[in-house]
C-alpha cells in the first residue's frame, strides 16, 4: 500500500484550487497526484531517471531510440501502435523527449478514458514488447529524425560545443543516434541492437529512479487507489540515478575562440562560462540575477549600448545545458554586418558590464524586485494544458525536494550576496569559451564536427588578450537598470458585472470597431487587448509587404529600451505586419497595461525613420529572406501551398529582389501613405471594464482621425481587404513539383491538400471528424509500417473559412511522387476500414469529438486566440463550438461515409486535390520525370507558373461583408 503525504508540503498557489497528494508505491516510485474536479482532459507524464547520457560507448541515440520503441507495444496490449490509436480515438495526444539525463513519457486523454489510457501507459515500465521488426524499422525514424536536424544551426552549434569537451565526459556525446550508430556500427562489431535496447532497459529502467504524475478528475483516494494498482508492477532493481562528478570542461576546452560556418546567413556570438550549477542555490538564484541585468535592454543595458552602435540586434543571457554537476554560464549576441566587424570589442564591452557588476556589489533591491516579480507570477500563473503541466513537475520532481515540484527554480527567495557573487567571479577571461558563427569563415575553417560536419577552426586566447579588448572597447555609459515602474501593484480582480459568454460589439463608428469580452472563466488580474489597423496600401505590391514589415519592426525598435520593463514586469507587446495591414497586441498585467498601450500609439503617430536603425532592420530583413531557402522541406511546401492558394499574395522571391533597392526615404514616404487610410478593429478582454475599453478606443480615434491635421481618414467601404482563397477544380488532382531551395538538402517533401468546403457546420463536423479518425492510421500505416519520414502528420487545414485536409510528409526514403501514391494507397486501404467500422467505434469516436469541443479554455490567451479568429475570418460563430456538438450528436454514420465518397475518397468526382511536391538533393534526378508522368495523368493538371494558374481560378466570397465592415 502507498504512503501518502498531502499537499501541506507542496508550495502552490494561493489560485490554485486543484489538491496535491505526493505517494510513495511500495517499489518505491515516486508519484504526484493531482485531482482537479473541473478538468476536462486527464494526463500523466513519467520521467524516468535515465538519459542519453548513460548511452553504452558506440551505441550513441539508444536511451533515444528506447524512448521511441516503448510507444510500439506491450504484453498485455501487444497490437503494434494501439497505445497511440487508443489515445488519439479518445481526444488525447501523446509525446516523449530524451535529455541528458531524465526520459519523459506523457499523455492527455478525455476523462473518461483515462483508466485504460494509463493502463496501457503502465505496461511500458512493466513488460513492453519490442519486436525484432519494429526495431529495425524504428531506427529508420530515429536516421529520419535525424536528418531533419542536420542542417539546423541550432543542433549544429549545440554539438560543436559538446564536442569541444572532455571525450570521457557524458557531455561529449551525441544523443540522437542515426542508422550509423544503432544498426551499421553495431553490427561491425557483431552486436545485435535490439539485445543491446532490452539489456539497456533492464539495466537502467527501475521504478525507485522514475517520478510520476498523475492529473485526474477523481478524487485524490480514488486516483491513489488507480496509481497502486497500474504501477505497483513495475520492477525496482535500487538503481542509482546517472552521476558523472566534474566539469566536461578542462583547460584546453577554456580560452578558445572557435570560427564555425552555419547554414543560414547572419552572424552569432556566444560567449561561455562553465559555472557552479545553480541548481545547488536555486532558492538563492544567482544566474537568475546575473541574467536578468546582462540579458537587461533598458537604458544603460549591455544591449541598448550594441544597439546604439548598431552592432547587434539581440542579446539573451543566462544559465544553460545544466545538471546538478556542471553547468554553463551562455551570452547570446545576433550581430550585425558592422558588429561582426568589431567582434573583440563587443567582447570587451560585455567583460565591462561583468567588471561594473563586480565593482558594484550584489544589490539586494535588484533581487528583491525580482523576487517580488516572480512571487506574483507564480501566485497568478495561468492554468496550462494538463499535458504540458505534468510532463513540467514530473521533471521538476528529479531535481527538487516535494514542497518544490510545483516550483522549481522560479521562486528566488533567500537574498546571499556570497553565492551571487560566487558565480559572477566565475565570469572571467581565464574561464571563456566564445563561440563566433559566421559564413564570412567559409573557406578558412581546418576541422570539421563529425556528427553534424560543421566545419570550424580553432585557437587560443589568453587573459591578456582579453584584457586588451575590454581596454580598447569603446567607452560607453553602462549601468545598471533603475527600479522598475510597470510592475504592477494593483492586482484586484474587478467587479464586473456584465457576465457574457461571447464577445459583445460594444462600440461602432465609421473609424473603428471594439469588442469587448469581460473575463468570466480565469479571473487573474491580467487583459488582453488587440487593435487591428486594417490599411489598404499595405499588400498592394512586394515594395509594400516589404516596407509594413520594416515599419512595424522599427516601431518595436523605438519602443524598446522603453517597454522592456513593462515585458519584465508581465505586460507582453508585440506589432506585426499581417495580410491587411498591421496588428498591435499587449497582454498581461491590466494595472499599468493602458501606459504601455498609449505610448505605442503615441509611436507609430509620431513616427519617424532614423536611418541609422532602418539600415540595421532593413539588414535582417534581407538575411531572413535570404534564409528562406534553409527552411526545412516540408516548410517550403505548405508556403508554396499557401502561395497557390492565397489570392493576394507575393512570392518571397520578388519581396527578395525589391529589398536591396529599398531606402529610409522610401519608408518615410510610404509610412505616411500607410497610415493615411485605415480601419482599426480592436479586441478587449480580461479584466478590463467596458468603460476603460472604450476609453482605449475613443483616444485612438482622436489620434488617428480627430483633429486639424489628422494623420488617417476612414475607409470607404470599397477599401476594406479581404482574403480571398483559390477554389479549386472539382474532379481535378492539382500537382505543383519544385525542386528544394538548398541543393545541399537531402530531404523531399509532400503535401498532399484536399480542399473540401467553406465554413459549414455539418460538412465542418464530418472533416474533423474523419480527421480525428484517420490521423492515427495515416500516422502508423506511412510512418511507423512504411518508415516514409519522420515527419509524417495528417492535419486538417483552414484558410480563411476554406476548409480542407493535408498530408504532409518529408522523407529521405522515397521521392514526393512516390510518397503521393503511398497517400492514394493509403486512403484506398482506408476505405473498407470506414465502411466496415462497427457502430459503437464510430460512436466512440463522435464522442471523443464533442468531449473535445467541451474542453475548456486554459487561459485569457486560448480565449482570445478562438474568439479573435471568428472576428479576424469575418465569420462571427462565436458559438461555433456548442452548434457543432448539436450537430455532431446528430451525425449518423452513413453520413460520414456519403461524406468520405464525395469529397476524400479516390477517383471522387467532387474530390479538389492539390500535390505540393519538393524534390530534395537525394532525389532531385526524379524531378524532371516527374513532370512528364504528371502531364501523361488523365484528369490531372500541372501548375507550372503558380501565378497564371491563379490568375485563371475562381475564388471563394470573403466572409467580410459587402459594406466593408463584417455583417454582424
Amino acid at each position: 500500500m502507498a504512503v501518502g503525504i498531502t499537499d501541506g508540503a507542496i508550495t502552490k498557489p494561493h489560485t490554485d484550487n486543484r489538491e496535491y497528494r505526493r505517494i510513495v508505491l511500495p517499489n518505491s516510485l515516486e508519484v504526484l497526484l493531482i485531482s482537479d474536479p473541473e478538468t476536462d482532459k486527464c494526463a500523466a507524464s513519467m520521467s524516468v531517471g535515465v538519459g542519453y547520457f548513460s548511452d553504452p560507448e558506440g551505441l550513441e541515440g539508444l536511451a533515444h531510440f528506447l524512448e521511441h520503441m516503448l510507444f510500439y507495444a506491450s504484453e498485455k496490449y501487444p497490437v503494434e501502435d494501439s497505445y497511440s490509436k487508443y489515445i488519439t480515438e479518445h481526444g488525447g495526444s501523446t509525446n516523449a523527449y530524451t535529455s541528458t539525463e531524465h526520459t519523459n513519457y506523457f499523455f492527455d486523454v478525455n476523462t473518461d478514458s483515462f483508466e485504460e489510457a494509463l493502463d496501457r501507459f503502465s505496461q511500458f515500465f512493466i513488460k513492453p514488447l519490442m519486436s525484432a521488426d519494429a526495431t529495425t524499422r524504428e531506427i529508420k525514424a530515429v536516421d529520419s529524425e535525424n536528418q531533419k536536424n542536420l542542417l539546423s544551426d541550432a543542433w549544429r552549434m549545440t554539438q560543436l560545443q559538446q564536442h569541444l569537451s572532455t571525450e570521457g565526459h557524458p557531455y561529449h556525446k551525441f544523443g540522437t543516434g542515426n542508422w550509423d550508430t544503432l544498426e551499421v556500427r553495431p553490427k561491425q562489431k557483431g552486436l545485435d541492437t535490439r539485445n543491446e535496447l532490452i539489456k539497456f532497459y533492464e539495466e537502467h529502467y527501475s521504478s525507485n529512479i522514475m517520478r510520476l504524475v498523475i492529473y485526474g478528475k477523481k478524487n485524490l483516494d480514488d486516483l491513489q487507489s488507480l496509481v497502486d494498482q497500474k504501477f505497483k508492477e513495475i520492477r525496482n532493481t535500487d538503481k542509482n540515478c546517472f552521476h558523472f562528478s566534474g566539469q566536461p570542461c578542462k583547460a584546453e576546452h577554456l580560452q578558445i575562440l572557435v570560427k564555425a560556418i552555419p547554414i543560414k546567413q547572419g552572424h552569432k556570438l556566444k560567449i561561455v562560462w562553465p559555472i557552479t550549477p545553480s541548481i545547488l542555490h536555486y532558492k538563492e538564484a544567482p544566474c537568475r540575477y546575473l541574467g536578468h541585468l546582462i540579458g537587461h535592454e533598458g537604458e544603460g543595458s549591455l544591449f541598448c549600448i550594441l544597439k546604439t552602435l548598431g552592432w547587434a540586434t539581440g542579446l539573451s543571457a543566462g544559465e544553460d545545458d545544466s545538471s546538478n554537476d556542471y553547468a554553463f554560464f551562455k551570452v547570446n549576441i545576433d550581430l550585425t554586418d558592422s558588429g561582426n566587424e568589431h567582434m573583440e570589442d563587443i567582447v570587451g564591452l560585455l567583460f565591462k558590464y561583468v567588471i561594473l557588476l563586480q565593482q558594484s556589489g550584489v544589490s539586494k533591491w535588484i533581487f528583491d524586485e525580482l523576487s517580488a516579480f516572480c512571487e506574483t507570477v507564480f501566485r497568478y500563473q495561468d492554468k496550462t494544458r494538463p499535458i504540458n503541466y505534468v510532463a513540467k513537475v514530473s521533471s521538476n520532481m528529479q531535481l527538487y525536494p516535494a514542497k518544490d515540484w510545483l516550483v522549481g527554480s522560479s521562486l528566488p527567495s533567500n537574498f546571499s550576496s556570497s553565492i551571487i557573487q560566487m558565480i559572477l567571479d566565475e565570469l572571467t577571461p581565464a574561464n571563456v569559451r566564445i563561440f563566433w558563427e559566421s559564413k564570412i569563415f567559409e573557406g578558412q575553417t581546418d576541422k570539421v564536427e563529425p556528427w553534424y560536419g560543421t566545419g570550424y577552426s580553432l585557437e587560443n586566447i589568453n587573459s591578456s588578450a582579453i584584457q586588451q579588448w575590454i581596454s580598447a572597447a569603446p567607452n560607453q555609459n553602462l549601468h545598471l537598470p533603475a527600479p522598475n515602474v510597470f510592475i504592477p501593484t494593483d492586482l484586484s480582480i474587478k467587479d464586473l458585472t456584465e457576465k457574457v459568454k461571447f464577445p459583445v460589439l460594444l462600440r461602432k463608428s465609421s473609424y473603428s470597431r471594439l469588442w469587448y469580452k469581460p473575463d468570466t472563466m480565469f479571473f487573474t488580474p491580467k487583459a488582453y487587448v488587440k487593435i487591428d489597423f486594417n490599411c489598404p496600401y499595405t499588400s498592394h505590391t512586394p515594395e509594400a509587404v516589404v516596407l509594413t514589415d520594416v515599419f512595424t519592426r522599427l516601431v518595436m525598435d523605438y519602443l524598446n529600451e522603453y517597454a522592456y520593463d513593462a515585458q519584465v514586469a508581465g505586460v507582453y507587446y508585440g506589432i506585426n505586419s499581417t495580410d491587411t495591414g498591421f496588428q498591435v497586441i499587449v497582454t498581461g498585467y491590466n494595472h499599468k497595461m493602458r501606459i504601455l498601450v498609449d505610448k505605442i500609439i503615441e509611436q507609430i503617430q509620431e513616427f519617424k525613420v532614423k536611418p541609422e536603425r532602418f539600415a540595421v532592420i532593413k539588414e535582417t530583413v534581407l538575411k531572413e529572406y535570404q534564409n528562406y531557402k534553409f527552411q526545412q522541406p516540408y516548410q517550403q511546401a505548405m508556403y508554396y501551398c499557401s502561395l497557390i492558394l492565397a489570392d493576394a499574395s507575393w512570392p518571397w522571391t520578388e519581396q527578395l529582389e525589391v529589398i536591396p533597392h529599398l531606402e529610409a526615404d522610401d519608408l518615410a514616404k510610404f509610412s505616411t501613405m500607410l497610415l493615411s487610410k485605415a480601419f482599426v478593429e480592436c479586441y478587449a478582454a480580461g479584466n478590463i471594464e467596458p468603460k476603460e475599453a472604450e476609453e482605449m478606443v475613443i483616444h485612438i480615434e482622436d489620434i488617428f482621425f480627430k483633429g486639424l491635421q489628422p494623420i488617417a481618414r476612414p475607409l470607404f467601404p470599397s477599401e476594406h481587404l479581404t482574403n480571398r482563397i483559390v477554389k479549386l477544380e472539382s474532379g481535378i488532382s492539382h500537382f505543383y513539383p519544385a525542386e528544394v531551395l538548398n541543393p545541399s538538402d537531402e530531404n523531399s517533401a509532400l503535401v498532399h491538400y484536399i480542399q473540401v468546403h467553406q465554413d459549414s457546420t455539418m460538412l465542418n463536423v464530418k472533416l474533423q471528424l474523419f480527421a480525428l479518425i484517420a490521423k492515427q492510421p495515416v500516422f502508423h500505416q506511412l510512418r511507423s509500417v512504411e518508415q516514409l519520414g519522420y515527419i509524417t502528420v495528417l492535419m486538417q487545414r483552414n484558410d480563411s473559412g476554406i476548409r480542407g485536409l493535408q498530408f504532409i510528409v518529408q522523407s529521405t526514403a522515397k521521392d514526393p511522387g512516390q510518397i503521393d501514391l503511398r497517400v492514394e494507397s493509403f486512403l484506398k486501404e482506408f476505405e473498407s476500414k470506414l465502411y466496415e467500422m462497427p457502430a459503437d467505434e464510430f460512436m466512440s469516436n463522435v464522442n471523443a469529438l464533442i468531449d473535445m469541443k467541451l474542453e475548456k479554455h486554459k487561459n485569457l490567451s486560448e480565449e482570445t486566440s478562438f474568439f479573435w479568429r471568428e472576428i479576424f475570418d469575418g465569420t462571427l460563430k462565436f458559438d461555433r463550438r456548442e452548434i457543432e456538438i448539436a450537430a455532431l450528436k446528430n451525425l449518423r454514420q452513413q453520413e460520414l461515409i456519403d461524406f468520405f465518397d464525395e469529397y476524400i475518397k479516390v477517383g471522387a468526382p467532387a474530390k479538389k486535390t492539390l500535390s505540393v511536391q519538393v524534390y530534395g538533393g537525394s532525389h532531385s534526378s526524379n524531378y524532371e520525370a516527374s513532370t512528364k508522368e504528371i502531364s501523361s495523368h488523365p484528369q490531372s493538371v500541372l501548375i507550372e507558373d503558380i501565378f497564371s494558374f491563379r490568375r485563371s481560378q475562381p475564388l471563394y466570397g470573403s466572409f467580410k461583408g459587402g459594406s466593408g465592415l463584417m455583417k454582424l
